[in-house]
């Protein structure tokens, strides 16, 4: 064969061959591919990568064997016996066949539930826990969220050592960014295909909760001259470990998972995630299978309640090993009055506040026929707004900035944003783009009324600035998800309120937002949850042997559940809160400290509760990460574990529960039980006296409760104190309404 015809061939033989492999890949691209959790039973005695990579498929071409690199995303070793693939519908199917095959999760994405608040909380560097716990010095709290900016001022290491010797986590910023306030910060990415960003914040969320959390101190910090102070997160000195779960706020449960799976191994405290979470059995839940691990070893998870509010049942993250937060309000506000024709004044909130307001009274139109045709101003076809104030209904959550952009691109000169009933009193502080005032349903309703009184309606709009010591405050949100939990009835959820409306933080400038700040005002479950978050780890620099469930149990016993004037906390429709709505009460760190008496949990105690839900002791395995005989560590009832709350249901007979309280205050020290609840309610503790002669001495007491009569649908609540010379430990008392 001549050189000339060799040269031939091995040219038609390379296109064959490039043909192949063309092909190969294209039939492969061409295929549609969805990530996947994959629950296998845990490897014995072998690599944990090889073995989840044997539940892949594997492709052959004619020359090679050649497996498909892109199939596996992340293989889990700390928090979840399993892997996330990308795969099709055929490579599923095969996995499923593999034995150790358990359970699969289709990804799916879940939302973001999303100054002063230190010294509302009374966190003062002169004195209460502040000064006792270090300021959180020497705890690491580990942020899932989406990112930080790092050169922001409130992430200064200023005042800070060295990460603990602990510490086993990465920085992956290039140059810079992490310094002994930021000591580690990774990004995980399955929602773009090889995504190599680094963790800065593209959405500004995981820098405002970053800050809440553990900001040092920043002087004259403010949103445009609103809520102007020295702005500090509850732990000051405390480290960071940041886990960019979301991309452009956008969160996948594959990559939640790889953030907390990296979070246990980096050996931080607290784990913080403002992801809200839907509800369902543990046993099909991964985040509650990650969240049980992470307890397992210490770790204590702060967790949104989420913003599903005020429906019933709505909360989500409700495993009892997990603080489960709800947001209230303060009292500050960024005030911004109506002032109606007819004299009269009602407030609301903007943070748009015009130096020359209040001279000039405005006409005032409603832009509806009536509440239902164009309650959030939509359209104006028919009405002239045109240098008036238009009234438009909330859009609830979101869209209410759009509301007043529309209004303004009408030729209205204003805007009173008025809540639906659902909403009641809770009102949002918005940067909006016109005079505007967001204000309650009854406020809305007054202003209404005086609309359809008169021919020529008029108002105007007076800027105050910021208001302190607005009344009432400890309020709960309206968009605060509520109890019962569907999955766990009997455990009382939420845990506890933390500040969660009008939150000024650090911010990062965003694609959709690129002015820079420096802070912002946003409000959410979101924002309650990093503030307990910094106060459990104040509570683990002062008490650093502390159990998950000790600082849990310091926390909601230590609640308060009156507000600042000594009356019942109440709901966004101003009415008395239930406990399903603010879990024990709103938090107050300068006692959480010094609890006085803890309920302790343990590994065990969980398992056994799990037992006690009747799934069955695979789906206790599956949550716990190894088998279970349920026969052998014994069940227990939801009323039976050792909760820092009581939900029970005497409708049917007296029922007694038992509990035990470990001393943590003074080594001789004495308790008496008071009891709160209403008439219809007998209440029955023995012993009624606890007399402790050691710290770390424990106590165990039986509660029995009966029905006096015939209670009907209607709940109860109550409470129950072990009171000493110096510590009131209070339990809430929880009988759900019957459905």
């Amino acid at each position: 064969m001549n050189p000339s015809s060799c040269l031939i061939s091995y040219f038609f033989w390379y296109l064959y061959v490039c043909s192949l492999f063309f092909n190969f890949f294209a039939f492969a691209s061409s295929i549609e591919r969805k990530n996947y959790i994959i629950h296998v039973q845990p490897p014995d005695d072998f690599d944990t990568e090889v073995y989840h990579r044997s539940f892949l498929p594997v492709y052959h071409t004619t020359e090679s064997e050649l497996e498909e690199p892109r199939h596996l995303i992340y293989s889990y070793s700390e928090v979840f016996s399993g892997f996330a693939a990308r795969l099709s519908e055929e490579e599923l199917n095969a996995v499923k066949k593999k034995d150790g095959f358990l359970h699969v999760y289709p990804d799916q994405y879940v939302p973001l539930a999303t100054t002063h608040s230190p010294d509302f909380l009374g966190l003062h560097t002169g004195g209460g826990s502040w000064p006792r716990s270090g300021l959180g010095r020497g705890v690491i709290i580990g942020m899932l969220d989406t990112g930080i900016l790092p050169s922001h001022a409130s992430f200064t290491d200023d005042g800070l050592p060295p990460p603990p010797k602990r510490w086993k986590g990465i920085c992956e910023f290039k140059t810079g960014g992490c310094n002994n306030k930021i000591i580690g910060a990774r990004a995980f990415g399955s929602a773009v295909i090889n995504i190599t960003a680094p963790p800065i914040d593209d959405a500004g969320h995981g820098t405002h909760t970053a800050s809440t959390a553990a900001g040092n101190f920043v002087g004259d910090a403010s949103y445009k001259g609103n809520a102007n102070g020295t702005a500090a997160g509850m732990a000051p000195h405390a480290h960071l470990a940041i886990y960019k779960v979301c991309t452009r706020g956008r969160c996948s449960i594959v990559d939640v998972l790889a953030g907390l799976d990296a979070a246990v191994r980096d050996r931080v405290d607290v784990l913080s995630f403002s992801l809200g979470l839907s509800s369902g059995p543990f046993q099909y839940d991964p985040i509650a299978m990650a969240t049980f691990k992470a307890m397992e070893k210490g770790i204590f998870v702060s967790c949104a309640a989420g913003n599903g509010g005020p429906e019933i049942g709505s909360v989500s993250n409700e495993f009892p090993w997990v603080l489960t937060v709800a947001a209230g309000t303060m009292d500050r506000s960024i005030r911004a009055t109506v002032k109606l024709g007819n004299g009269k004044e009602l407030n609301g909130e903007s943070l748009f506040q015009p130096a020359n307001s209040g001279s000039v009274a405005y006409p005032l139109v409603f832009p509806a026929s009536n509440m239902a045709t164009n309650p959030d101003c939509e359209n104006f076809e028919g009405f002239d707004i045109h240098g008036k104030i238009a009234l438009c209904m909330s859009s609830g959550l979101s869209g209410r900035v759009d509301i007043g952009s529309s209004v303004l691109g009408f030729g209205g000169t204003g805007m009173i944003l008025m809540n639906s009933k659902p909403e009641g009193y809770t009102t949002f502080a918005d940067a909006h783009v016109l005079p505007a005032s967001h204000v309650s349903y009854s406020a809305g309703a007054a202003i209404l009324s005086y609309i359809n009184s008169t021919t020529n309606p008029t108002a105007t709009l007076v800027f105050k600035g910021t208001v302190m010591d607005s009344s009432p405050s400890r309020t709960i949100a309206f968009f605060s998800s509520r109890g019962p939990s569907k999955a766990t009835p009997g455990i009382l959820k939420p845990d506890i309120t933390g500040p969660g409306m009008n939150i000024l933080a650090a911010w990062a400038p965003t694609l959709m937002h690129p002015f820079d700040q420096g802070f912002n005002i946003v409000s959410g479950t979101s924002m309650a949850t990093p503030h307990l978050s910094g106060i459990a780890a104040l509570i683990k620099s002062v008490h650093p042997n502390w159990s998950p469930a000790a600082i849990k149990s310091a926390i909601m016993t230590t609640s308060d559940n009156v507000d600042r004037t000594g009356q019942p906390i109440k709901d966004e429709q101003y009415q008395k809160a239930s406990f399903f709505a603010m879990g024990a009460g709103h938090v107050n760190p300068s006692r959480a400290v010094d609890p006085g008496l803890v309920y302790d949990l343990g590994v065990n105690d969980y398992i056994s509760y799990l037992c006690g839900l009747g799934d069955g002791e695979a789906a206790v395995s599956a949550v716990v990460h190894r088998s279970v005989n349920c026969s052998l560590v014994g069940s227990i009832k939801e009323a039976e574990l050792n909760y820092p709350a009581i939900v029970i249901d005497p409708r049917s007979g007296p029922v007694t529960v038992n509990r035990t309280v470990t001393n943590v205050g003074l080594a001789k020290s004495r308790y008496a039980a008071v009891v709160y609840m209403p008439k219809e309610i007998k209440v029955i503790v023995r012993p009624r006296i606890l007399h402790f002669s050691n710290v770390n001495q424990k106590m165990s007491f039986a509660v029995t409760v009966s029905s006096r009569g015939n209670l009907g649908n209607a709940g109860a609540e109550g409470n129950l104190m072990w009171v000493s010379s110096g510590h009131v430990v209070r339990s809430p008392i929880v009988i759900p309404a019957s459905t």
